[in-house]
């Protein structure tokens, strides 16, 4: 007598519920407008161009919203790792320098910044009380 065998993955963030025909809602969501406009333009090109042409033109009107159903890297969906993508090649700068703000540099701000704050109080001390006066 043999057991069923399930697998059962080691990560479980990365199962999703699946809502209709063991898709998820993303895919119901993105699936939807594909077959939508990719069928009916399929039907309208058939008679013109041709089965192939009509074929191959409703693959590529059907191409994005699959890729947006499906494509997942990182977890992160197409449409963020898009948006990531356009900000930094064209949005931010395409030079950016390396700064920090260590402790170190901090304490070496302060400590000028003390020896100002001395030297301008003492310069007003002495604009206040002049030595050597004549009727001292």
């Amino acid at each position: 007598m043999t057991l069923a065998y399930v697998t059962v993955p080691k990560d479980l963030t990365k199962v999703k519920s699946k809502v209709l025909f063991g898709l998820t809602k993303r895919q119901l969501v993105c699936f939807s407008p594909a077959v939508l406009i990719g069928v009916p333009l399929f039907f309208l090109l058939k008679g013109s161009a041709g089965t192939t042409t009509a074929a191959f033109v409703m693959i590529l009107v059907m191409l994005p919203f699959f890729l947006l159903a499906m494509y997942e890297r990182n977890g992160l969906t197409l449409e963020v790792l898009a948006g990531h993508f356009i900000r930094t090649k064209f949005l931010l700068p395409k030079e950016r320098p390396y700064q920090t703000n260590n402790f170190y540099a901090v304490l070496s701000r302060q400590n000028t910044l003390e020896k100002e704050v001395k030297a301008i109080v003492r310069n007003n001390k002495a604009k206040a009380h002049p030595q050597g006066k004549a009727g001292d």
